[in-house]
């Protein structure tokens, strides 16, 4: 059977995950410029893609007319007149398993990815831990492009250029600032957040060098609320959480000198753009393999696994032990501001 010549890719969720198909789809374009992409996923995720050329993005209304087992078949149908010829499923869901059934019986070569849910269920058991680094979701993502004929080689990857700051983000910028970072410091699970008075301890110091300015990124209305409350407490501090379009956040976001995340989706964001990203680590933990995409080692911050040694407890940070919650506290806010430092230092030697 001959290679496919536009493969339709599957990922229709969650932010991170999403992003951190980028890299795999920025090898597979500089090697295979010939072979056409297709890549379904929610609307809002649109923005991700607009670098590479030969990604045509097709949106997934999952929540309106591709609703629902009938919903999408419709999708796979309208997919299916785009003219794919092989399927790379990277989401292997419910959802996508039904797209990639659909063509399957046209006798269209799919791949899915392979989760390692039997690894991750060893990494994060109580008894018989097996505590070892498992392949990361950009290694498992080129793996199935290599199943459909197309090695990725991820070594071969090269960053884009900055994006350009988009003019709507001027007005946000203070150029009086030697330096621009962002934290984001909410996460889906209260087992992989740091408390937000401590991260007030972080943004207080910041505040104090009158060198650094802060943009706090979040979503939802009570986050968005608590970022609020801390921007009108220190001059350094904006918030953009519901201010900015996901286009002006990717802008904005490529022209950080640093960004300081949870476990979450915005650590991926600014890891893709190749932004220095420091990341706390609480009940979950790199091994699992969702470590941001291309960052040293040293910038995660780890909670104590001699006091909590069951990290990580769970691969997403939804389940934990009694107590374990507070695992992420036994880092320091001054542990943070250390390495936060270290890595500005870093950064600006690297550029000078």
């Amino acid at each position: 059977m001959p290679k496919p010549t536009h493969i339709l890719v599957i990922r229709l969720s969650a932010m991170g995950d999403v992003a951190m198909t980028l890299p795999v789809l920025r090898v597979f374009s500089a090697t295979y410029p010939q072979v056409k992409i297709t890549l379904v996923s929610k609307t809002f995720f649109k923005p991700l893609f607009t670098e590479l050329p030969n990604v045509h993005f097709f949106s997934a209304e999952v929540k309106s007319k591709h609703k629902g087992l009938k919903g999408l078949i419709k999708l796979a149908r309208e997919l299916n007149k785009e003219g794919v010829d092989g399927v790379a499923d990277l989401h292997n869901v419910l959802r996508s398993k039904i797209i990639k059934t659909y063509f399957r019986l046209k006798n269209i070569p799919t791949a899915e990815i392979e989760k390692g849910r039997a690894e991750k269920r060893a990494l994060t058991s109580k008894n018989n831990k097996r505590f070892i680094q498992l392949p990361t979701t950009v290694e498992r993502y080129a793996k199935v492009f290599e199943t459909l004929g197309f090695p990725v080689d991820l070594d071969q990857h090269q960053f884009p250029k900055r994006k350009e700051l988009l003019p709507s983000l001027l007005p946000f910028i203070d150029s009086a600032y030697k330096t621009h970072i962002g934290i984001a410091p909410f996460a889906a699970f209260e087992g992989k957040m740091y408390p937000l008075d401590w991260m007030e301890e972080v943004i207080q110091w910041f505040d104090a060098t009158k060198e650094m300015q802060v943009f706090l990124f979040g979503g939802g209305k009570q986050e968005t609320e608590k970022l609020q409350l801390l921007a009108e407490k220190y001059p350094c501090v904006m918030h953009i959480a519901g201010v900015l379009r996901f286009e002006e956040e990717l802008s904005l976001i490529s022209n950080l000198d640093a960004m300081l995340a949870m476990d979450s989706g915005n650590a991926h964001l600014a890891a893709i753009y190749n932004i220095p990203t420091v990341t706390l680590w609480g009940v979950t933990h790199p091994y699992a393999g969702f470590y941001p995409f291309n960052q040293p080692a040293e910038n995660a911050l780890l909670a104590d696994r001699e006091k909590f040694p069951l990290i990580p407890t769970s691969i997403y940070g939804n389940k934990f032990p009694k107590d374990y919650e507070k695992a992420i506290q036994t880092i320091l806010p001054q542990a943070i501001i250390q390495k936060m430092v270290s890595v500005l230092e870093k950064n600006q030697k690297s550029h000078s």
